[in-house]
């Protein structure tokens, strides 16, 4: 009962917020210190619990500890970072001093590999792994945010700065031109389907952070080939967190709440600067326009925004059933006003073992419901245009919902009145067609809500056959489900829907993705000949997405937009795979995988793919000369080659001759009604898959017992029969665009991780780590573009139709900036309209446009530090990219033509105080600039207050920023600009954050 009673007090605490009583004195109290093993230095912070109960302390500075003991038969668990664990029964004991072994050797970690698990020290090929102990902190809102800058040859930057955004995963660069570029995401044994969801911004946004135990990411071929066609750009292991067998009961209730800031806004002019310009640069009529506000339109649609984010799980063993249940709420909004997110996630671990421990069993449920109210992030790019002289709001004129609107002139009739409707009511003002929109208009007057439902899970069996000693079977059943739904709805009153009479447009979409694996696993050590781990198996997957069609419909319920047809597209993936790993004498290592892939979105002659892999490793510490030497304590040398493939091509059957529904901006009026039209698509009978061939060489290393230790490699990849979006002869397709099979490109680099333990004593523990990668991409060949052609113009911008900065060439970059060189005067400025012959013909045109930098990095780097004092806790994360360049769409769509629109002003950049353009110079490479940067990434603060409430309770607080600074030369709001062109995206913000973690 007093154990019941605990339970159900310190709850109504949580709840409450309240401080509770003491409990009353125990039975006996027993007491003593615990200390290092080999060095005999007192250990603090050490968990001590009473086993099959939740009760528990630590230990203090000096490594000494009390607890009160109830039960006759009691027996202490200890357990501590680094150390093995260990149990000592009680007895009739008072006073129990214990010594922990230390388990610090890295070459003893198990490391999650394709179906199935290696000991660290058996790798041939190059894995990165990161654990929960060393995850990033703070507002940690998605998976991918706890590995940013951690690891090796690993680049992940936000997509954007949108609640529950997503970031964009690179490992070792890309290795495709228009397929993805993203790794296969394995969870828990699933393969995910990565597309987006529409209602969703992010495919990873279901899964909650706080449940997941491990990342371990597969980067070259050698590892990831036993993934097959999906394995070209790696493939990321997410392993979630279970419950052990024997746990105590054990409850954790953590909350953090966090204020996210715009970090920078765009510069520029501001309502002084634009009065002086325009009276300068306009027309009479253009600065008669002018008003008497000051806005700042930055300042009105952005905000400090709040979040919280809470968790409660409880893991814990009941009669041998290892067990984990968890429950989050995160409430999330933008920095953008009415951006907001909200999602609620559950997830249930069972693992039991049964029939002595023949058969194990792993049972994972995992969903989630996510809300999004989308703002109108057109509203970013408005704020920097409007006129910042007018008001907000405009008090005469309610017409649009009292937000103030360029207006074309009064209608009038024909005796100059304003002119009146068949009600007798005057015709309002329509807003001015090409002006842009009122920013907070476009925010508060769209209401763009969506709801994804999710779940994920899967059910493993691993049963060890008793007629061979060594020989598994598994079985692995999984699913993906999700639905969503949302409605995107625009009132009448609004500027955009005005002449529409309003705008309410549903939409949805439904996925499920199937998953069945079975393999034997056989493993025999046969001494002196080594040992053999060997499996083979066969997978099958299957992926079908509905996607409903809804028409739009006015407030009146008029139509506007007809329902299009709806489609449910459905492929499969059939797979056979097996693996040999050798190890003799754990000192000479060999695997081999083979994988064989068939999937429906290729024509049957295309249709199969086989994918192999080789890797070696020599353990050159184990040989006698270097054995038991103290300094060198591993040395292994690895070599490794192996063939990935590419199965997520766009479309899903792009082989098909097929027709489809077209875009609203393509539709045909028949008297007052607008119809769809069904249009043929391009095809390509002979598409296949894109092949990557990659070749690793590596070297792990370990000092001093593992105090020094990390990787060095060196990698090369080159990708056959690369796809890619062409443009065609008229009259030879159905298109004047295919997506095809066109040629070579090639990926090499060097990786370097290390980490360093400065020091570990009683009362200080200091890590850090460092990584730096070198990464380089080259196009060698596209063979169906003629060899004198400038290449496949790419990178659309802003500033007109159909205009482009980039370009993919043979010889270079992919998305090479294709830009004319800028001509300076005497003083620094540009000289408008004058750039460098580079041919010298004496005329310059599209023949003098340069390759002039790429938008992905030549170099990037994280750098982390861990640093424990006492109770205190102290880290941070710093990562950089060095080389690449961003294209300034926001500096160079500013010129004096902007003033001189009919009827509205157009607010400049404050960038046109430096060149004086009267009018757009799109091409010029004065608006490209360097990217380099770095960043602080994380920093963080925490203390422990230890065992609270009689050692019931423990209590742990911290602070975090992240996205403190960013030094760069950049002159945009932020230098990781995704795609390398910079165009009114949504910043990053600054986020500070508090949080607390009690345990019981």
């Amino acid at each position: 009962m007093r154990k019941v009673y605990t339970v159900i007090k310190f709850t109504v605490i949580m709840l409450s917020l309240m401080c509770w009583q003491e409990v009353v004195a125990q039975d006996r109290t027993v007491t003593g210190r615990v200390t290092d093993q080999n060095t005999g230095e007192e250990l603090p912070f050490v968990n001590v619990s009473i086993k099959g109960t939740t009760r528990g302390t630590t230990t203090d500075i000096d490594g000494s500890y009390t607890i009160e003991i109830r039960e006759a038969d009691a027996v202490l668990v200890y357990t501590f970072i680094g150390y093995t664990r260990r149990e000592v029964p009680v007895n009739n004991q008072s006073i129990i001093n214990v010594e922990l072994a230390g388990d610090t050797k890295q070459l003893d970690e198990v490391v999650v590999v394709g179906y199935g698990t290696q000991r660290k020290s058996d790798l041939t090929g190059s894995v990165g792994s990161v654990t929960r102990d060393d995850f990033n902190v703070g507002q940690v809102t998605n998976p991918e945010q706890l590995i940013t800058g951690k690891i090796a040859g690993v680049q992940i930057s936000p997509a954007s700065g949108a609640p529950g955004a997503g970031g964009r995963i690179r490992i070792r660069g890309g290795s495709s031109l228009n397929a993805t570029n993203d790794p296969l995401i394995v969870i828990d044994g699933v393969p995910l389907d990565n597309t987006e969801m529409a209602g969703s911004a992010n495919p990873l946004n279901f899964l909650n952070p706080n449940d997941i135990e491990t990342f371990d990411i597969l980067k070259d071929a050698s590892a990831a080939a036993i993934y097959g066609s999906r394995a070209s750009n790696g493939v990321i292991l997410i392993t979630t967190r279970k419950g052990k067998r024997d746990q105590a009961l054990s409850v954790n209730v953590s909350s953090l709440v966090s204020v996210s800031q715009v970090a920078s806004t765009v510069d520029v002019l501001n309502a002084d600067q634009f009065r002086q310009v325009v009276g300068q640069q306009a027309t009479p009529s253009q600065a008669a326009l002018l008003g008497e506000s000051n806005t700042n339109w930055q300042d009105v649609i952005f905000r400090d925004a709040v979040t919280s984010d809470n968790n409660v799980n409880i893991s814990g063993s009941y009669k041998g059933l290892p067990y984990r249940v968890s429950v989050g709420y995160l409430d999330q909004a933008g920095v953008l006003r009415t951006d907001h997110m909200n999602r609620t996630t559950a997830g249930l671990n069972l693992s039991p073992s049964l029939f002595n421990d023949q058969l194990k069993v792993n049972l994972n449920v995992r969903g989630a419901i996510t809300k999004n109210r989308f703002a109108n992030q057109d509203a970013i790019g408005a704020a920097a245009a409007f006129d910042p002289t007018q008001p907000v709001y405009d008090p005469e004129n309610p017409q649009f919902g009292g937000y103030f609107e360029w207006k074309n002139p009064q209608v009038l009739d024909a005796t100059g009145n304003p002119a009146r409707d068949e009600f007798g009511a005057i015709i309002p003002r329509s807003p001015q067609l090409l002006a842009p929109r009122n920013p907070l208009g476009l925010l508060e007057q769209q209401d763009d809500r969506g709801e994804v439902q999710r779940s994920l899970g899967n059910l493993q069996l691993d049963y060890t056959l008793p007629f061979l000693p060594g020989l598994r079977a598994n079985l692995n059943l999984g699913y993906d489900v999700s639905r969503s739904e949302g409605t995107v709805y625009i009132p009448s009153n609004s500027a955009v829907s005005f002449n529409e009479g309003g705008s309410i447009g549903p939409y949805a979409q439904n996925k499920r993705n199937l998953l069945a694996d079975f393999y034997l696993n056989y493993v025999r050590d046969f001494d002196r000949a080594g040992r053999f781990d060997v499996t083979a198996g066969y997978s099958w997957q299957d992926f079908y997405i509905e996607n409903p069609e809804f028409a739009r419909v006015n407030e009146a319920g008029v139509e506007l937009t007809p329902a299009g047809i709806e489609t449910r597209p459905q492929f499969r993936l059939i797979s056979f795979f097996g693996r040999v790993n050798y190890s003799l004498r754990d000192r000479y290592l060999l695997t081999a995988t083979l994988r064989t892939d068939g999937s429906s979105r290729f024509s049957p002659e295309n249709r199969w793919g086989v994918f192999p892999s080789l890797a070696a490793a020599w353990r050159i510490s184990e040989e006698n000369f270097l054995v038991d030497n103290g300094v060198l304590t591993d040395f292994k040398l690895r070599l490794g080659y192996g063939m990935t493939g590419q199965q997520e091509i766009g479309s899903y059957f792009p082989f098909l001759q097929r027709y489809t529904v077209s875009d609203d901006a393509a539709r045909y009026r028949f008297g007052n009604q607008f119809f769809n039209t069904l249009r043929p698509e391009g095809y390509d009978r002979n598409i296949r898959w894109e092949e990557t061939e990659t070749w690793n060489a590596g070297l792990d290393y370990e000092f001093l017992n593992g105090k020094v230790f990390g990787a060095v490699d060196y990698y090369y990849k080159r990708t056959n029969d690369l796809l890619a979006i062409i443009p065609v002869p008229a009259g030879t397709n159905l298109t004047n665009q295919l997506f095809t099979n066109v040629g070579n490109i090639e990926n090499y680099g060097f990786e370097f991780a290390v980490n360093y333990n400065i020091l570990r004593n009683t009362e200080m523990n200091w890590d850090i780590g460092a990584n730096f990668t070198y990464n380089r991409t080259n196009i060698l060949s596209l063979s169906n573009v003629a060899e004198d052609a400038v290449g496949i113009l790419v990178g659309e911008i802003a500033g007109g139709t159909g205009n482009t900065i980039q370009v993919h060439t043979v010889g270079f970059q992919p998305n090479s900036f294709y830009v004319w060189e800028q001509v300076y005067d005497n003083a620094g400025a540009p000289i408008e309209d004058a750039y460098v012959d580079r041919n010298g013909d004496g005329i310059i045109n599209e023949q003098d446009l340069y390759r002039a930098g790429f938008p992905d990095p030549r170099y990037f780097f994280g750098f982390n530090s861990q640093l424990r004092y006492k109770s205190w806790d102290f880290s941070f994360v710093v990562r950089g990219n060095m080389g690449q360049k961003v294209y300034n769409n926001v500096r160079s769509t500013t010129a004096y033509q902007s003033l001189r629109f009919p009827g509205y002003l157009n607010n400049l950049n404050a960038d046109i105080l430096n060149t004086d353009f009267q009018n757009y110079r799109l091409r010029s490479d004065h608006f490209l600039e360097d990217a380099s940067f770095v960043r602080m990434e994380n920093i963080a603060l925490g203390y422990n207050f230890g065992s609270i409430f009689n050692g019931n309770v423990n209590l742990r607080a911290n602070a975090t920023v992240q996205n403190a600074f960013v030094i760069t030369n950049y002159s945009g709001i932020d230098p990781e600009v995704p795609g390398g062109i910079d165009n009114n995206f949504y910043p990053f913000p600054r986020i500070f954050s508090v949080g607390v973690n009690f345990g019981f």
